[in-house]
């Protein structure tokens, strides 16, 4: 299971792209992925062939609607089930709580 946190950014669109993070997260929906959508980007978990095909979905959705595309991708790839998601928060939640 990989954690892929994606950022997609058309150039020459001007200042805001939420349209074109929403048709992404449509796509994302869509796939069935757990994801998180963050910010700065979007983070999916899952297999990498199916993460990396939803991701690559995003791309060309985005490249179909502009010129350029500026795509930012980082993968954390570690042996073991999924849920690191929500995991990898709440135990940095509880190490900072009063009681932690």
């Amino acid at each position: 299971m990989i954690l892929c946190e994606f950022s997609i950014v058309p150039l020459g669109k001007g200042e805001s792209v939420s349209a074109y993070v929403a048709e992404c997260v449509k796509l994302v929906r869509q796939s069935g992925l757990f994801y998180r959508l963050t910010a700065m980007g979007t983070i999916v978990e899952g297999e990498w062939d199916e993460v990396m095909d939803v991701v690559a979905s995003c791309h060309r959705a985005v490249r179909a609607l502009a010129p350029r595309v500026l795509t930012t991708i980082r993968v954390d790839d570690r042996e073991g089930g999924g849920g690191r998601l929500e995991s990898k928060v709440r135990s940095v939640e509880t190490k900072v709580s009063p009681s932690g």
